[in-house]
């Protein structure tokens, strides 16, 4: 029994630690993917009038300020104006899609966590009603499984995003990472006509 203790105490520190590492990730996700649509328009702007080096300095920062990556060395050759022009309408679509789990946030905060505050009632047809302390609760309840996906939708955008930033810097993309983002910003279009006509 005193061993087992021991281990179980011994096992708390790692998980609190990764705990903390995935809240992390999730925040700097979330940080990360609210930045995509304004630099994208920014860079397809300013690219066209001899801002592409400039865009792709504001990229690097995104990946090592925001998401924590290690910078990579600087390529021998910058990319010119027309990959600057794709990198950011790629940017810009995967931006749109991340719209949508960012509003899952929105919607947590304001229909979950503030519940009780944003609606003043009655609560008689709410989930959990009649009180107001039981439809809070209920809402704040069904809201967690949303907000943990939509946190999980973000981190894969940033994934995707990061690795599609690589390119400026002169790695080889794998085969797969355009038709992935393509795949992405077609599921993203999809979700949201089907939630428009729920509506």
């Amino acid at each position: 029994m005193p061993t087992d203790l021991a281990h179980s105490a011994a096992q708390h520190p790692a998980v609190r630690s990764r705990s903390y590492r995935a809240i992390r990730l999730a925040g700097r996700s979330l940080a990360y993917c609210a930045t995509l649509i304004p630099v994208a328009l920014l860079a397809l702007m300013t690219a066209p009038l001899g801002g592409a080096g400039a865009a792709i300095t504001r990229w690097r920062s995104l990946r090592t300020g925001l998401l924590g990556m290690p910078p990579t060395p600087a390529p021998g050759r910058q990319p010119g104006t027309v990959a600057v022009l794709g990198h950011a309408l790629l940017s810009l679509l995967l931006g749109a899609v991340a719209l949508l789990p960012l509003g899952v946030q929105l919607l947590m905060l304001l229909r979950g966590v503030l519940y009780g505050v944003v609606d003043s009632g009655p609560y008689v047809h709410s989930w959990g009603g009649p009180t107001r302390a039981g439809a809070w609760l209920a809402h704040f309840l069904v809201g967690l499984p949303l907000s943990a996906a939509g946190l999980a939708a973000l981190i894969g955008i940033a994934a995707v995003h990061q690795r599609l930033t690589r390119r400026l810097d002169g790695e080889r993309s794998p085969y797969w990472l355009i038709p992935t983002v393509l795949l992405i910003a077609l599921a993203g279009a999809l979700l949201f006509v089907a939630w428009t006509r729920q509506i």
